[in-house]
């Protein structure tokens, strides 16, 4: 068993699948069912015993100010996280990282997931009985990641929190520090290298029951978990949106993120009384795009 020393929770990322209310604040502060995300993973870390907690901030990491004095965490900042994916984020907390929890700062576990002391690394996982594309794990028969898919059906795939013992710790920065400069690396997720690696770093994957790990990638996702959502969107950008179209915002629906040619956010679409929109988030443009 190691004793966890620390938690570095990611919340640096622009999270546009999200839009419009990504537009508005960071993922990781988004309400939901009364309780800030973040806020509540940290009350959920402090109360397994795990004091020592870094956020890895980039887009708006001002908002994530406040953090530093209502609960004593440190904030690392990655300034790359419009041009890398999540191991820029690794990157800068790899000073840090020992026996450490990885943690997604917009994650919700509706029970408590950490532990003080964990057995050796590991991913955590849930099961899909239905078809997913999720990255999904095969393992050997002592719980071993052995290879990782995207897609699949009756298969447990990863979400949620991660934790690294020092030994893994080690293995994998010293890959990362190797490929880091290489131009292919920018955009792979941290969990990109650990496959093209995965015989070099163990790590067992933790299986978690149904309805314990949650994440929202999409406003219509959030909506199913909090109702709330439904009438009152906490978006401004909504708001106006549906004051135009002398509508209600439970009548926005299928809402979906648009991609500008630098793939960054660009607006999104979605349906409203039969008709198909599009917002675009620079012009502040509205349109009709067709019938639903």
């Amino acid at each position: 068993m190691s004793k966890v020393d620390n938690a570095v929770i990611m919340a640096a990322g622009t999270s546009s699948r999200f839009a419009p209310l990504s537009y508005e604040r960071p993922k990781a502060l988004t309400e939901v069912r009364g309780e800030i995300l973040i806020e509540r993973q940290i009350r959920q870390l402090r109360n397994s015993g795990i004091d020592q907690i870094c956020i890895v901030t980039g887009y708006m990491p001002d908002r994530f100010e406040y953090l530093k004095g209502k609960y004593g965490v440190e904030l690392l900042h990655n300034p790359d996280y419009l041009f890398r994916n999540n191991n820029g984020s690794i990157w800068v907390a790899r000073e840090v990282i020992r026996n450490t929890y990885i943690c997604s700062g917009d994650n919700y576990f509706t029970e408590n997931p950490f532990e003080a002391e964990v057995e050796g690394a590991c991913y955590s996982a849930v099961y899909a009985r239905e078809p997913t594309n999720e990255w999904c794990m095969e393992t050997d028969p002592d719980g071993y990641i052995r290879s990782v898919r995207i897609g699949g059906t009756n298969a447990w795939y990863m979400l949620g929190h991660v934790f690294w013992d020092a030994v893994f710790s080690s293995r994998f920065l010293t890959i990362l520090e190797q490929e880091y400069s290489l131009p292919e690396t920018a955009d792979k997720l941290w969990e990109t290298i650990y496959i093209e690696h995965i015989h070099e770093l163990p790590m067992r994957m933790r299986k978690y029951p149904d309805g314990m790990i949650y994440e929202f990638d999409t406003l219509d996702e959030l909506r199913k978990f909090d109702p709330s959502y439904i009438k009152d969107t906490r978006s401004e950008i909504l708001k106006s949106v549906a004051a135009k179209l002398c509508a209600a915002e439970s009548d926005l629906l299928g809402i979906t993120a648009l991609r500008g040619a630098d793939n960054t956010a660009a607006g999104f679409t979605f349906l409203c009384k039969g008709k198909h929109f599009a917002y675009h988030y620079e012009q502040k443009k509205l349109e009709v795009i067709g019938n639903g």
